[in-house]
């Protein structure tokens, strides 16, 4: 592996309060960067002081967008230890989403080590208040100098830090969800699956309708016949339906999130039943009419599990299970953030240790 270089910044910024952070409104004092040309593959890793980057107007990825990212997070354990939760699969993930759009891959492992060596130097940013931790942000984005559409040949692999708490207002309150019928985010054969700010912005003028009318997200559906769940703006989506976990299959126009895949592999090893397959809007409404709807919550790095109180598909709201958090969101959620920080034993491996 190369030798990472440090250079510790001589001005320390003051850390906010625990109960004041918001999420994604911090950042930590260092960064790790890494550089890829064409001809060398990639160069120089660094950890240097958390600075504003300098690219030329006419970098590609202002242009043509591209660009990929990930999200993860680190927590501390009551032993004192700093953690990071299954942050191989955030490297598989990111190596994917870099095939589709034409970008580097980068060594998986050596990638882990840095964002280690990365969160060591910076753990004193780990915030130790309740729902708090420091997310992880790390992205790739290619900035050649060029008006020209071709996949960048000079790219820059950084990750930055932010101490966080919850990411919605409502915490682990039931929040309500807009069923979205007229615009579409993304098709199978373009790139929903990856992670890449394209499926953000295409999601924004939906977000904006639905918090105007006093909606937390918006739930999509299928980009062809306008009747398949896909997912929720931020997160992938579940639902309880007469006592069995269902959620939408990855055919490739929604994330393969690393919490839906956690929450899958934990439901099965408690003996629920989880099912992976395509979920019309119908069903769900018809569940909803017969009693046989018992939860809905959505999954994902940011919120963990976030439960759905309700569901608003055009003038009808549906209500699910009277507002309230379901017991298999909550156990979900329970077991999920105990094995982070470090409450309840590990015992499916997904915790590594930061140093």
């Amino acid at each position: 592996m190369q030798e990472i270089k440090v250079t510790l910044t001589t001005q320390k910024k003051e850390k906010p309060a625990a109960d004041k952070l918001g999420f994604g409104n911090y950042f930590t004092d260092h960064m790790f960067v890494m550089d890829y040309y064409a001809d060398k593959g990639w160069v120089d890793p660094r950890i240097v002081p958390l600075a504003n980057l300098s690219l030329s107007p006419a970098a590609v990825v202002l242009h043509y967008g591209q660009e990929i990212f990930e999200g993860m997070k680190a927590y501390h354990t009551p032993a004192g230890k700093a953690v990071l939760f299954r942050p191989e699969k955030n490297m598989e993930r990111l190596n994917l989403s870099a095939d589709r759009l034409c970008l580097p891959k980068v060594d998986e492992a050596f990638c882990v080590e840095a964002i280690k060596k990365l969160v060591a130097i910076d753990e004193d940013w780990i915030p130790e208040g309740e729902n708090t931790s420091l997310y992880i942000r790390p992205f790739m984005i290619g900035v050649d100098a060029h008006l020209g559409v071709h996949p960048a040949k000079h790219c820059m692999f950084i990750v930055i830090m932010s101490p966080v708490g919850s990411y919605y207002k409502e915490g682990l309150d039931p929040v309500k969800i807009f069923v979205e019928q007229e615009y579409v985010r993304a098709v199978r054969g373009g790139y929903g699956f990856t992670k890449t700010g394209g499926n953000y912005s295409a999601s924004l003028k939906s977000q904006e309708k639905a918090e105007g009318m006093g909606y937390s997200q918006v739930l999509w559906l299928d980009g062809v016949e306008r009747k398949y769940i896909e997912e929720v703006g931020t997160m992938n989506v579940m639902f309880k339906i007469n006592g069995e976990v269902l959620t939408p299959s990855l055919q490739g126009s929604i994330l393969g999130g690393i919490t839906r895949m956690s929450c899958l592999e934990l439901l099965r090893a408690k003996g629920y039943k989880a099912t992976e397959r395509r979920i019309s809007l119908q069903e769900i409404v018809d569940a909803a009419h017969n009693g046989t709807l018992e939860e809905a919550f959505g999954t994902g790095t940011a919120a963990v599990i976030s439960p759905i109180g309700e569901l608003i598909v055009g003038d009808e709201h549906i209500v699910i299970n009277n507002g309230k958090i379901g017991e298999t969101a909550q156990m979900l959620y329970d077991t999920i953030t105990g094995i982070q920080n470090g409450l309840i034993p590990d015992e499916f491996g997904w915790v590594q240790e930061v140093k």
